[in-house]
């Protein structure tokens, strides 16, 4: 049986500063060096560490193979990280209030 993630009370680390300051920052590797192993652009891995990018399968895959990780470490920093904004969003909780179920329970 697979077991939950939960969703921690208080805002996660972001894979970004993950990213940085657990694996970049401490091997002395730029985003540079990094973009250039995972065979993608700069622009990409600064976005990443920025947030202004999300962890795809295809990153996952690729951040856990040159930095010798799991696809899943990166997939589930990711789904926790929007599952926590995503409950702590003020339209979607609204949206949520007047959502109706069409299935019974």
């Amino acid at each position: 049986m697979v077991e939950a993630l939960k969703i921690p009370a208080h805002q996660p680390t972001s894979l970004g500063v993950m990213l940085k300051e657990e694996f970049l920052n401490p091997l002395g590797i730029t985003q540079g060096e990094l973009a250039k192993a995972m065979c993608v652009g700069r622009k990409t891995v600064n976005e990443l560490c920025g947030g202004r990018r999300r962890a795809s399968a295809e990153t996952a895959l690729l951040l856990a193979k040159v930095l010798r990780t799991t696809p899943e470490f990166w997939l589930n920093l990711q789904f926790i990280n929007d599952m926590w904004l995503a409950k702590h969003n003020e339209v979607l909780a609204e949206k949520l209030q007047h959502a109706q179920p069409l299935v019974a329970a």
